[in-house]
């Protein structure tokens, strides 16, 4: 086979796929308008990953915490016994605290934001839907 045909070939398959018919429903019963939902977000690895994000948050809220308090106390214990490693031990208290709080805004955004993409993307469906459904109205009216 030359390249030619062989690209040939491979352009018509992919005209084929990407090709839009927006008068009538697939043969595989595709299509909107029957009630359900096209446009689906349903991944089981994307929910065990905020699954998971959801989990680690509520680790981090409580045991991420838990040398905080002691750390600030001998922090401030070292500096009023006039050792110079206080300061550096608050500064280790400051950058623990800034990049834990970093952590757990992270991992909300990971969980929260799968919950928003599912439900952005049924109200998109729904738009979808009715503006195809005004079309279709639009094109029986003016057969």
């Amino acid at each position: 086979m030359t390249f030619e045909r062989e690209w040939a070939e491979s352009r018509a398959v992919a005209a084929k796929r990407s090709a839009m018919q927006i008068n009538s429903v697939p043969a595989d019963g595709g299509g909107g308008g029957g009630g359900g939902y096209d446009l689906v977000v349903n991944r089981d690895d994307l929910g065990a990953i905020g699954n998971d994000a959801y989990d680690l948050l509520g680790q981090l809220t409580t045991k991420g915490d838990i040398a905080r308090s002691a750390t600030f106390d001998a922090a401030t214990a070292l500096t009023n016994g006039n050792f110079v490693s206080g300061s550096a031990v608050l500064k280790v208290h400051d950058f623990w605290q800034t990049h834990m709080k970093t952590l757990l805004d992270a991992c909300a955004q990971i969980s929260n934001h799968l919950d928003y993409s599912k439900a952005r993307h049924a109200q998109d469906e729904v738009k979808i839907e009715g503006q195809l459904t005004q079309i279709s109205a639009l094109t029986d009216y003016l057969k």
